[in-house]
């Protein structure tokens, strides 16, 4: 166990962030580091094996090669352990007004389509893995935890038996199991959209089955009838983004979060 006030790897640790299921992160400083200040994430003890290790380096390699604004810097990985850039401000979740969640959001579908690109899908966007800096302004909102990101060249012949997914913000396509794509993100940051703007996400059950049952056959939600600010053309905007068919969603993240934004400004001027 790492503990603050302890040192680990060179670097002083001073506070816990949180703890996944395999790993837990610390804020940390290193003396004479070019990035004194940093997100410290280390392997528990019982998750040390081999396969937890080569998980953690392909994480660092694919969070590597994607240099963007908006995509958590990495920058140095040992055995057990990998640093990577401090966002001072908590996730998403934190941000308070309209428009600075439909900046993040923006920020965040830019980020994704980069990936995309470079033939990175995420696979697990949701509210926790966006950071806000307290300096939103400037700085803006940051991706983080490419854990069980797929590399599409390398995982169309190695996919996994075993589906890893944030139920409530999980593409058809992914839990059945095929390879996920572009368009698998673009679902998960429209289901982390709504929860945003509305404070749930597009469908909520009382158990994992259920969850999976509305995901796979029940329609997009008429959100408009709920949540009175909201128009109709909100309803077909999110409809589209999270379309069963991977192939009826727009054709990049962007244009989904401007086609989305348009219509939550338009619903806020009207009422």
């Amino acid at each position: 166990m790492v503990h603050p006030g302890q040192s680990f790897a060179g670097y002083a640790v001073e506070k816990l962030l949180g703890r996944g299921g395999q790993a837990a992160v610390y804020r940390a400083r290193g003396a004479g580091q070019s990035h004194p200040l940093v997100a410290l994430k280390v392997l528990d003890e019982q998750h040390r094996d081999q396969a937890s290790a080569n998980r953690l380096a392909r994480e660092y390699r694919v969070a590597h090669r994607l240099r963007h604004q908006h995509i958590v810097a990495v920058y140095e990985h040992g055995e057990h352990w990998m640093t990577m850039q401090y966002v001072d401000g908590g996730n998403a979740t934190r941000l308070t007004s309209l428009e600075t969640k439909l900046e993040a959001l923006g920020q965040i579908a830019a980020a994704l389509d980069h990936a995309h690109h470079d033939g990175v899908v995420h696979s697990d966007v949701k509210p926790a893995n966006i950071l806000v800096h307290r300096d939103f302004s400037r700085y803006g909102a940051t991706l983080i935890d490419f854990g069980v990101a797929h590399i599409l060249a390398e995982d169309v012949w190695h996919r996994s038996a075993q589906v890893v997914a944030s139920l409530p913000y999980a593409a058809p396509e992914l839990l059945q199991g095929r390879l996920p794509q572009g368009a698998t993100d673009e679902y998960a940051l429209a289901c982390t959209a709504l929860e945003l703007l509305t404070g749930a996400p597009p469908f909520v059950a009382d158990n994992p089955m259920a969850l999976v049952d509305a995901h796979l056959h029940l329609p997009p939600p008429e959100v408009s009838r709920h949540i009175p600010w909201l128009s109709r053309s909100f309803d077909v905007a999110l409809a589209r983004a999270i379309a069963k068919d991977p192939d009826r969603r727009y054709p990049c993240c962007t244009e989904m979060v401007h086609e989305l934004a348009e219509a939550v400004r338009r619903s806020a001027q009207n009422t």
